[in-house]
């Protein structure tokens, strides 16, 4: 069982606490969070699966620490390397919107990332399933 010491997800909780600076402050010190770094690269990629996964919301009117634990997970869950489990991340996004998150952050989140990973997993099921009959 994970515990708030685990160093997973101390990790996680200072990227969102850089990525939540970043959209305050244009001189946000990337140094100590490689994982903040890795996310601002790919976040032009990051905001349109938000966009299109969150039509009745608009990037600008969601809250700043629940774009910046969003845009930590979709970076886990699609772009990082070494990947763990999806229900892993997607567990742990929603432990640190209940943390430091308003009410509704978990559940939001929660739904966000629910459907960007049922598309993929789907996209990812016809590709195999074309594979197959060729």
């Amino acid at each position: 069982m994970k515990t708030r010491s685990d160093p997973r997800h101390l990790a996680r909780v200072k990227a969102v606490q850089k990525l939540f600076e970043d959209k305050f402050r244009s001189d946000v010190d990337l140094k100590d969070s490689s994982l903040a770094a890795k996310v601002l690269e790919n976040q032009k990629a990051i905001d349109s699966l938000i966009k299109k996964n969150a039509p009745a919301w608009p990037i600008e009117q969601i809250a700043p620490l629940d774009i910046a634990i969003l845009r930590l997970s979709i970076y886990e869950l699609l772009y990082k390397d070494k990947k763990e489990p999806y229900k892993v991340i997607i567990d742990e996004a929603v432990e640190i919107a209940k943390e430091y998150g308003s009410d509704t952050s978990h559940s939001f989140i929660n739904g966000v990332l629910g459907t960007i990973m049922k598309n993929h997993l789907e996209k990812g099921k016809k590709k195999s399933l074309t594979k197959k009959t060729k």
